[in-house]
């Protein structure tokens, strides 16, 4: 099943890499983008699609880490408080059971 997997993922792969290789040759009609400060050179419109979905993509990529460290920095956070919940809880039992 793995194996399959990875099959999958490489034509996945390679079929992206195809549509972007077709779309860049259709597109290649070169512009400059103009922000408010500064101009670009000029590239092709392909280049500038592919240049922003890979910024995208990476800068999503950022944004799960930041947020999958800060649930494990939580979950760790609260296992430390449930442990010492436990020990108190376990420490008061011990203590009841001796006056009894």
């Amino acid at each position: 099943m793995a194996g399959l997997q990875k099959i999958l993922l490489i034509v996945l792969v390679l079929v992206l890499i195809l549509i972007a290789l077709v779309f860049s040759l259709n597109n290649q009609m070169a512009v400059s983008l103009n922000f408010l400060l500064f101009e670009t050179q000029p590239h092709g419109v392909a280049v500038w699609i592919i240049m922003s979905f890979v910024i995208g993509a990476l800068v999503g990529v950022l944004i799960t880490m930041l947020a999958t460290f800060r649930s494990a920095v939580s979950q760790r956070n609260l296992r430390k408080r449930l442990d010492r919940a436990e020990h108190a809880l376990e420490k008061s039992k011990a203590q009841n059971d001796q006056a009894l």
